[in-house]
């Protein structure tokens, strides 16, 4: 069986090279490179190194390599994965990003909306009110809420961002419910009401504020 084909060394070590002096800001964002015979003899390599480590940062999203152009830098730093960020983030930050991501979901349900996600996001209101859960299936209740009205926005960017959240936000509201329950059920649900009356109402500054006011609670029961 042959093996398998590993990257050059060398070239791995270029696009190290080259990544940390994109870091170092000697080359803006979008800024071109010099070219390859230039950044090859700059580097002490050939240039064929130089063309596969060129083509590895491109895979990362930090060079773009254009036809008859050159090589432009798209980005000054190899992008860390998103779950990566999320486990080590403090569910504080992850709450601040929810209230963005959701008002602005929330005000643009209230323009979009069709019929049936009204129906849903009312149908998911209900669930979520169920007297007796248990704390993690409110809480399961609670994100599949938020989700309909995300999804009402009809911006697949802001679900995508919103489902990034649900792991890491499902636990540590479990664990916080778990230690320490809601201090008044009622008015919490009052405030989702709230939400959604906005956004039947079509209101979408009324739905982002609303959205606004209930995750900031939320942030608060956590700092």
């Amino acid at each position: 069986m042959p093996s398998p084909v590993r990257r050059h060394p060398l070239a791995a070590q270029v696009a190290d090279v080259l990544l940390e002096r994109l870091r170092a800001g000697e080359w803006p964002l979008g800024h071109r490179l010099p070219g390859e015979t230039t950044l090859a003899a700059q580097l002490g390599v050939g240039r064929s190194t130089l063309r596969e480590a060129v083509r590895e940062l491109s895979g990362k999203g930090v060079l773009d390599s254009r036809q008859g152009s050159g090589v432009y830098v798209t980005a000054l730093d190899v992008p860390e994965d998103r779950e990566a960020v999320l486990r080590r983030a403090s569910i504080v930050s992850v709450i601040e990003a929810r209230i963005a991501i959701e008002a602005e979901g929330a005000g643009l349900a209230a323009v979009r909306r069709t019929p049936a996600d009204l129906r849903a996001i009312r149908r998911a209101l209900r669930e979520r009110r169920t007297d007796g859960q248990a704390v993690a299936a409110h809480v399961d209740a609670d994100m599949a809420f938020h989700r309909t009205v995300v999804a009402a926005a009809h911006n697949d960017v802001l679900t995508d961002l919103f489902d990034g959240f649900v792991p890491r936000v499902r636990t540590a509201m479990i664990d916080m419910l778990g230690l320490r329950p809601l201090a008044s059920e009622e008015a919490d649900h009052a405030l989702h009401e709230a939400l959604v009356r906005a956004v039947a109402d079509r209101d979408p500054r009324a739905a982002a504020e609303s959205s606004r006011s209930h995750l900031t609670s939320l942030k608060e029961a956590f700092a």
